[in-house]
């Protein structure tokens, strides 16, 4: 990624050597009437990247794109990576977070391991220097990781909400 946006690679190091990595199993039991519940609401996530291994090959993600919700074909033995909130600011909207979100079904248990790797806690969230230029100035704001999350985890779970107030306006911007 580093090398693609062509970007100093002591930005992505500085906020994410020693960085914060979480892990968490999902189960989602069949469910009667699937139509009727959600299994996570939609959102993005607060991380950097995030890998999920579906166990059991169950279909239950979904991404929206365009408006419309989109299920992630479960691939046997292989790891779906989700960007998250904190790689779409560090690269300036170059990559951008995915709403996501999990589904159940009437037909069979399905089963996640998900692991998250964030920036560490005690660092600066913003757009990479190196990325930033007079022809491409910051579209998002600086703020420290802590309160980055609690900001995130201040509220409910609602799409990508929290990440629109991290982006600069056009008036910010420009001065």
């Amino acid at each position: 990624m580093v090398k693609a946006m062509k970007m100093d690679p002591n930005d992505m190091k500085v906020l994410f050597e020693e960085g914060k990595q979480m892990l968490r199993i999902n189960c989602y039991p069949p469910c009667p009437q699937p139509d009727q519940v959600i299994g996570l609401t939609p959102h993005s996530d607060v991380v950097g990247i995030t890998i999920v291994l579906v166990v059991d090959e169950m279909e239950g993600l979904q991404i929206k794109k365009d408006g419309k919700w989109l299920p992630v074909k479960p691939i046997q033995n292989a790891f779906v990576v989700n960007i998250g909130d904190s790689l779409e600011v560090i690269t300036n909207g170059i990559y951008k977070s995915i709403e996501h979100r999990a589904v159940v079904n009437s037909r069979k248990e399905r089963l996640s391991i998900a692991t998250f790797y964030g920036p560490k806690l005690d660092g600066e969230l913003g757009p990479a220097p190196s990325l930033i230029t007079p022809q491409t100035p910051a579209l998002y704001k600086r703020i420290k990781v802590t309160e980055f999350w609690k900001g995130f985890f201040g509220r409910e779970l609602n799409g990508k909400s929290y990440i629109g107030e991290m982006k600069l306006t056009k008036e910010e911007i420009i001065n």
